[in-house]
């Protein structure tokens, strides 16, 4: 199976970023997953906004001081709302910054019946953990960078392993093959992020990378399908 190819917030080299019509066009050119962020509007309805401070223009709102209509005024979708117009036929990848939008991320993505292709991904392991408590059919991401890692990798890997979580995601720069290969011992995924340019991409093929993360969809898909052939 090839990587998954993962639009980073819909692929901002193209369209605003975490927009609608940003992850349209990424799943209209072949992207076979989306990425975002998670967070809850004051009205308690999961955005997908990366900063506390939602911008378009010259116009600014606070995510947790906003609703979630007051927040679309400034192109910013609810979750539920990706998969009214998307529908479910591909991956989705959450980044979990804010605390109290990660049981409702859950929620919203059962009730569309998309959970068992949404990667959730947090800093924390034990954030992971208390998720996967809550017997979600989603996969668990650790979001990380190699010199965060205290102990040996192995043993990163290892307590992803044992605590149930399905991936390592890091800076591509962090990768080399024989990392991948150590993290697969474990059965854990490697996925690799900020991939902008056809030879990094290139590069993270060869060592055996299981999905990657660009802004630009095009060259990403077109990359990978390359290496695929």
């Amino acid at each position: 199976m090839p990587p998954i190819t993962f639009a980073h917030r819909g692929g901002p080299a193209d369209l605003p970023e975490n927009t609608l019509p940003a992850f349209r066009r990424a799943l209209e050119h072949g992207a076979r997953g989306l990425e975002s962020d998670a967070r809850s509007s004051a009205d308690g309805e999961v955005v997908l906004v990366h900063d506390a401070v939602a911008k378009r223009g010259m116009r600014r709102r606070r995510v947790d001081q906003s609703s979630a209509t007051q927040l679309r005024e400034l192109d910013v979708p609810r979750l539920a709302e990706l998969y009214e117009e998307l529908g479910t036929d591909f991956e989705l990848s959450l980044d979990l910054y804010d605390p109290a939008a990660r049981r409702d991320v859950l929620t919203v993505a059962v009730a569309a019946g998309a959970d068992d292709r949404l990667w959730v991904c947090a800093g924390s392991i034990d954030t992971l953990v208390d998720l996967g408590n809550e017997g979600t059919r989603a996969r668990l991401v650790h979001s990380t960078r190699r010199r965060a890692i205290t102990g040996s990798v192995e043993r990163h890997a290892a307590r992803l392993a044992e605590s149930g979580v399905a991936a390592c995601n890091m800076h591509h720069t962090d990768w080399t093959a024989g990392l991948i290969e150590l993290y697969h011992r474990f059965d854990v995924l490697a996925f690799a992020w900020d991939l902008q340019e056809v030879r990094n991409l290139r590069a993270v093929l060869a060592m055996g990378i299981d999905a990657v993360y660009s802004d630009h969809v095009d060259r990403m898909v077109a990359t990978v399908a390359e290496w695929s052939e």
